[in-house]
């Protein structure tokens, strides 16, 4: 599988350009998470930045779909990191509770530039390697979020607990600028030529053409509601920093809930790789992948053993990580290239608004509700989604040839 890597130059370049965009997330989120509520006393506002970070990208992926599959994506992705690398310098200007909204506004535009850059990267992933390496370029790249989690997610905690937040967030800028340079660096084309310079479309025709084409294909419209269901349970990562101030573990133990968060995401793309190779095994594991996350958080939300509950996030994320991947790799097969970036634009948007919503319903009570009831409360969501998925695709397969 990760010879594809070493094979393969463009690839290996996207690959680490995305390494480093998400790696800048979690510098900039796990502190700004632990600084917050510390600044203000409240949950309420580490709530509303996880929210912005989801919901601006869910309202703009309409449009920016359409822009990944008419613009070079190459550019794009260069021109939001950029934009990202000026917002994350607005984070330095948080220092009270009276600034506290400086910063949603830095990452509600931190959000603007992903919205552009996710769809386009995603979209590109095809063009840069040959059709025998996607089904292990997936895998590998569906590690890549998941491994700057790990890293990301340990390091901003251990950074900010060491030498403070500002700290963090001046790496994460260094970071995208990094991204900037790497992407700039390959030499496919990540589109069809054709597509490049044809008329952008009204965001609302786009949307429309994207869910008239999903519509009339029963195996994308399953495809693209799936990771719903994780996001519908999303809303566990507002309690993150209260959970890990709740066993005395500060923002060192916030750092490792993101963590193992990010250890499960990396480890259920490699896990499931020969999943990836029968068609026939995508519906069936990503129902089984459903479920296994909100078990996994119903099991956090009774533990009162700090190791269990990162043994037990780390659970959920490997489902939650397999759930990601397994759909993403079906979507490529089954949607051609001059519709993918509005497919998986739709695709992305519907599993944004799913996380928008579970977070501003966390945000609504997290200062009035107990943290196991949040986290209960989500894994039953997810749970229940996963079930009634499962059997409103029961009869659906993967095997037979894809619609054009």
């Amino acid at each position: 599988m990760w010879s594809v890597l070493s094979r393969n130059r463009d690839f290996r370049r996207l690959f680490l350009a995305e390494l480093v965009v998400f790696g800048s997330d979690w510098f900039v989120m796990v502190p700004l998470l632990v600084l917050l509520p510390e600044l203000t006393g409240s949950g309420v506002w580490g709530a509303l930045v996880l929210a912005a970070d989801t919901g601006i990208i869910a309202l703009l992926l309409p449009y920016t779909g359409t822009v990944a599959d008419r613009v070079d994506r190459r550019r794009i992705m260069m021109t939001a990191n950029l934009a990202a690398l000026v917002a994350a310098l607005l984070l330095f200007a948080v220092r009270s509770e009276a600034t506290a909204w400086v910063a949603v506004v830095a990452i509600g535009l931190i959000a603007v530039a992903k919205g552009f850059y996710s769809p386009a990267a995603s979209a590109a992933l095809p063009n840069v390697v040959d059709p025998a390496d996607l089904a292990a370029a997936n895998a590998v790249a569906g590690a890549a979020w998941g491994t700057m989690t790990v890293v990301g997610a340990s390091l901003g905690g251990v950074l900010a607990s060491l030498a403070g937040p500002y700290v963090s967030f001046g790496v994460a800028a260094a970071c995208l600028a990094a991204a900037v340079a790497v992407t700039a660096a390959i030499r496919r084309p990540l589109q069809a030529p054709e597509t490049v310079g044809a008329p952008v479309q009204h965001p609302w025709a786009a949307l429309v053409e994207a869910l008239r084409y999903i519509a009339a294909r029963p195996r994308v419209l399953a495809l693209v509601t799936v990771k719903s269901a994780v996001g519908l349970g999303n809303g566990v990562l507002t309690v993150f920093p209260l959970l890990a101030t709740m066993y005395g573990a500060g923002p060192i133990g916030a750092g490792l809930l993101f963590a193992v968060r990010g250890a499960g995401t990396l480890a259920g793309p490699l896990l499931m790789r020969r999943v990836l190779r029968h068609r026939s095994w995508l519906l069936p594991g990503l129902a089984v992948s459903m479920g296994v996350y909100g078990l996994a958080y119903l099991g956090v939300s009774v533990t009162r053993w700090f190791p269990l509950v990162l043994v037990l996030v780390f659970c959920a994320h490997v489902a939650g990580g397999t759930n990601w991947t397994l759909s993403a790799y079906a979507l490529q097969g089954e949607v051609p290239d001059r519709l993918r970036g509005r497919v998986f634009a739709t695709d992305m948007m519907l599993a944004t608004l799913a996380i928008s919503v579970s977070q501003l319903a966390v945000a609504a009570v997290v200062d009035v509700v107990d943290e196991r009831a949040i986290l209960a409360a989500c894994g039953l969501v997810t749970l229940t989604y996963a079930i009634g998925w499962r059997i409103a695709t029961r009869r659906l397969s993967l095997t037979a040839e894809a619609a054009a």
